[in-house]
């Protein structure tokens, strides 16, 4: 029975550093492709009248895709600082993991936030580019507002885990 307790320990903190990774990636995936549906289905709607708009909503559509890049980038530094890639060995206490599974955290729940909403967004846009093509660059920086809470999301997580000592 010590031997199985001794076992969990020693596995418990990278088994959370995973899940921590996990979750950035899966969930801030999720928005960002819940995102992009949202957006998808006005500009299929934009195109079916005029196939020349596809140039204007690929860059709208392609907003909402960031966040899921941003958990992609919290997960692969959680995974590095603990020697999960291939690194040295890192011994990770419980407390350490969990620091990093919460460290995730906040790119995790923004991301998929923010990813949906921009979509959103960029859906509104790219309704207003099919009426004026000339307006693309406020439909960008509308949808781009947004964004911003994502990046604040992946500056916290990074920041949470860079105050993470192994």
């Amino acid at each position: 029975m010590e031997t199985i307790l001794e076992t969990m320990a020693t596995q418990l903190g990278p088994m959370l550093v995973i899940l921590g990774a996990a979750l950035a990636v899966g969930i801030a995936g999720t928005g960002s492709a819940m995102g992009i549906a949202i957006a998808n289905e006005a500009a299929a709607g934009v195109m079916t009248e005029d196939p020349d708009k596809f140039g204007y909503c690929l860059v709208l559509l392609a907003l909402p895709g960031i966040q899921g890049i941003y958990g992609l980038l919290v997960a692969v530094l959680a995974l590095q600082k603990a020697g999960l890639l291939g690194g040295a060995a890192v011994a990770i206490t419980l407390w350490q993991g969990l620091g990093v599974l919460f460290a995730c955290l906040p790119i995790t729940i923004v991301g998929y936030y923010s990813a949906i909403w921009q979509g959103k967004s960029s859906a509104a846009t790219i309704l207003m580019i099919s009426k004026r093509p000339e307006q693309i660059g406020k439909a960008v920086i509308l949808p781009a507002m947004c964004e911003t809470y994502a990046v604040f999301g992946l500056l916290v997580s990074i920041l949470m885990l860079n105050g993470i000592s192994f």
